[in-house]
């Protein structure tokens, strides 16, 4: 149940540390002490951040998001990045030229589908 009389800021902070803890404890399975150095910061401010009253910096946030495999859209905002992460796992069978040759294909097929429509 959302709170009114909590600012909307406020809210999306808490969610975020719901998030990093839900990854820390579910995912990693690490605990503060192990997880906080890795990430630069200490096990007491990731504590603080996982409550909600504290916010990583852009290293912190790099550095978790290399950690875990998630997004920094997911970290930061909830956003799924399953998709993501699904398609990087299956891309990492290819090389850099066969990505490119099938994104320059998948492009083929756009604008062929753009002049059919028309």
């Amino acid at each position: 149940m959302v709170n009114p009389n909590v600012p909307e800021n406020d809210l999306e902070q808490i969610e975020r540390g719901k998030r990093i803890k839900y990854i820390r404890e579910k995912e990693l399975k690490m605990n503060k002490s192990q997880l906080g150095p890795k990430i630069g910061v200490s096990p007491q401010f990731l504590g603080l951040v996982e409550r909600g009253k504290g916010n990583l910096v852009y290293k912190s946030i790099r550095a978790l998001r290399e950690i875990s495999g998630h997004s920094a859209d997911y970290i930061l905002f909830g956003l799924d990045d399953e998709v993501l992460r699904e398609t990087n796992r299956y891309l990492q069978k290819f090389s850099e030229i066969e990505i490119i040759k099938a994104i320059s294909s998948i492009k083929d097929i756009v604008i062929l589908i753009k002049k059919l429509d028309n």
